[in-house]
């Protein structure tokens, strides 16, 4: 049969290989015969396998042609774009991310700057209508515990465990704290606001002596050269000061003295924080550990003063009292509260240059709004104090070089 003598693959049709007919048309033995192709069909050319295997629904296959050879270029360019892709989105993420952080910094060094002058605009009122500085104190000291104890009511804020140990360790800090605060409202209620300023100024001079004194750092020689402009320049702003009286300038010094008291203090007594207890939340302990203290000193001292019928008798409004009061309370805790938030994004470096400029705002901000009469020399003296402070930030993080043997 004709049949069989094909599926026998003679020599003289070559063409025919089982290896070949398996691609298109799979072969089926059976026990009689088997049907095969036309000849037309057998002497077409097999179709190249490379056709079949890179066939796709972009690149159709052509009628009994290979594939067009794609260019490799093309596939490189395709890899290489979508390669870079990836970076370049990266980097505008990062981009925007930076720009982000540094919007929200400035906002924050903003509200600080804002919460301070609204601070002592109101609380300058407050003192100068109402002769109490220890009940003004106090009522800032309430006002900012029922917002911490609001805080951790509502869990807007983390509330640490405290243990007996710590505690101990943080009223030292309390005490220094509360007479600091005490102090400067002392000070704002004698004279003007520019002029306490300038004196705090002197609050590097005070961190040099009791950090030589208690913890045996010995200043460097551009630390005490910073010092000098500091001290000259208070002392020629004090000679020129309008408003100057000894109760006023010494309650600023002493103020002075209690801060940096409080940082050589936690410096010393070296109090264990874990994540429960940031500066914030002692920040919040401390208020809340002043306002026990500085209530039975206050009610003895002064006596209650802050009733309607005693200011009424000093020929104050009540509603105006109250709300100064009220608004001075909240900026002093606000402005207290972005400050913590700043030093946890910033080196001290950097925020001891921000406090530097925040008190030149204040200084500024207050002798436009009380119209304060400031001479040529005193405002010299006072710009000398303030240069001095932003030279001490700056050169007290220089470290001594190492003696070599």
């Amino acid at each position: 049969m004709q049949s069989s003598a094909v599926f026998s693959l003679s020599p003289s049709i070559p063409l025919l290989k089982p290896r070949r007919l398996s691609l298109r048309h799979p072969v089926t033995a059976s026990s009689s015969n088997i049907n095969v192709s036309p000849p037309n069909v057998v002497s077409v050319p097999p179709l190249p396998r490379r056709s079949w295997r890179l066939a796709s629904s972009d690149s159709p296959l052509r009628a009994w042609s290979g594939l067009p050879s794609v260019s490799p270029s093309l596939d490189t360019n395709r890899f290489k774009t979508a390669a870079t892709a990836v970076p370049e989105n990266a980097e505008e993420g990062e981009g925007s991310g930076k720009m982000t952080k540094i919007l929200e910094l400035g906002l924050l060094f903003a509200l600080w700057y804002l919460f301070n002058i609204y601070f002592n605009i109101y609380n300058k009122q407050v003192l100068k209508a109402l002769h109490a500085p220890m009940t003004v104190t106090l009522v800032q000291f309430a006002v900012g515990s029922v917002l911490i104890t609001i805080m951790w009511a509502l869990n807007l804020y983390k509330r640490p465990k405290i243990t007996g140990a710590q505690l101990a360790a943080i009223l030292p800090l309390a005490v220094v704290h509360t007479l600091g605060n005490l102090f400067t409202n002392m000070s704002l209620g004698k004279v003007s606001v520019s002029f306490t300023h300038t004196i705090k100024a002197m609050e590097p001079f005070f961190s040099v002596v009791l950090s030589a004194m208690f913890l045996g750092e010995v200043p460097t020689p551009w630390v005490i050269g910073s010092i000098i402009p500091i001290v000259g320049g208070v002392a020629l702003a004090s000679v020129t000061e309008v408003s100057f009286n000894w109760a006023g300038f010494l309650s600023a010094m002493a103020s002075n003295l209690t801060n940096q008291s409080r940082n050589v203090l936690s410096k010393k007594v070296m109090v264990k924080k874990d994540d429960s207890l940031d500066n914030i939340t002692l920040f919040s302990i401390i208020t809340l550990m002043s306002l026990f203290l500085m209530a039975p000193v206050t009610f003895f001292s002064e006596g209650i003063k802050f009733t309607p019928s005693y200011i009424q008798s000093a020929g104050v409004n009540v509603q105006q009292i109250y709300t100064k009061s009220l608004i001075a309370a909240l900026c002093f805790h606000a402005y207290q509260q972005v400050s913590y938030m700043i030093l946890a994004r910033v080196s001290p470096v950097t925020h001891s240059v921000g406090n530097c400029v925040k008190r030149v705002v204040v200084i500024v901000s207050s002798v436009i709004f009380f119209k304060t009469p400031v001479s040529p020399v005193n405002a010299f003296g006072t710009g000398i104090a303030l240069a001095g402070v932003f030279l001490y930030s700056r050169v007290k993080r220089i470290k001594p070089k190492p003696k070599t043997a």
